[in-house]
């Protein structure tokens, strides 16, 4: 399994990309998704899950991507 926060600085905004067995979990993504993309086809695996764990006023999610 590896997981890997994925950090913006400008936004503190932090979100994951969790992989196992070929499957990729994002939680929280963020609005730019080319990189859970990239880091997806780099470990050869598919994003198969995103998930929300709450709503944020202040930037614009990725979940839809």
């Amino acid at each position: 399994m590896k997981i890997e926060q994925i950090y913006t600085g400008c936004l503190a905004q932090g979100a994951y990309y969790i992989e196992s067995n070929g499957e990729v979990a994002i939680i929280d993504p963020l609005s730019e998704v080319t990189p859970y993309i990239e880091r997806a086809n780099k470990d050869n695996a598919q994003i198969k899950y995103v998930f929300e764990t709450h709503f944020h006023a202040d930037f614009v999610s990725g979940h839809i991507e």
